[in-house]
Order: structure tokens, then sequence, then C-alpha cells
């Protein structure tokens, strides 16, 4: 096992056609253990050089709608009448501390996002 620091975008593409060879390495095996440095490698370099920022409120409310099959109606218990659902999902009302916490509560949306500030359409 042969393995460096990744420096460039060249080192991070070996080493992920290496990670692709040995993706079925045994547990227990030399293999393996070079299967999980690299993948910490890649993980630190790729985390460094292509950030992702985490969703803004409206974002995550409709991840959240995604996943669970949800539509604009089924938020009603947690920010109030429809044409609040509206206002909120078009940008042109902030989320009130209720709401925060009663989508936290009931949607499981973390409250880190629901908390980042966002702009409101014009």
């Amino acid at each position: 096992m042969s393995i460096k620091p990744i420096k460039t975008e060249s080192d991070n593409k070996a080493a992920l056609e290496r990670i692709e060879q040995l993706w079925d390495a045994q547990p227990n095996t030399s293999d393996r253990d070079e299967l999980d440095v690299l993948v910490t490698l890649v993980q630190a370099f790729e985390e460094l050089h292509y950030p992702i920022d985490a969703p803004n409120p409206v974002q995550a409310i409709r991840f959240r709608m995604e996943q669970a099959g949800l539509e604009d109606a089924d938020l009603v218990p947690y920010l109030g009448q429809r044409s609040r659902v509206s206002e909120i999902l078009s940008y042109k009302r902030h989320l009130s501390l209720g709401m925060i916490r009663k989508l936290n509560e009931g949607l499981k949306i973390p409250l880190e996002v629901l908390i980042r500030d966002y702009q409101l359409a014009r």
C-alpha cells in the first residue's frame, strides 16, 4: 500500500480509480485498510475543494415535502393557513419562531437549517 496525500485533481482522480478497484475488499485485509484510508482522503479533499452549502429553510421544507410525498396543504398544521404556506414557499414571508418549532418537531427538519437567514423575493 503506497498512499500519499491528495493535493491535486489528478491525485483525486487516481484515488477514485483505486477506490473503485478496491470497492469489494473484504474486512480485516490490507486492501480494505487501503480502501478506508483512500475514502477518508478523498472525502477530505472534496469537502475542501467542493463544499456544499446547507439548504436555506424553504429548500429544506421543499425537500422534506418531496421525501414524504406532501402537498402544500399538508403544511397548514405547521405554517398556518394555506395563504401563509404559499407565502413561505414563494419566499414572500419569513418563518416565525412558532413555525420553526412546529417544522422541527413535526417534520424533523433540523433547527440549524430552519433558523438560517434567507432572502425574500422582491
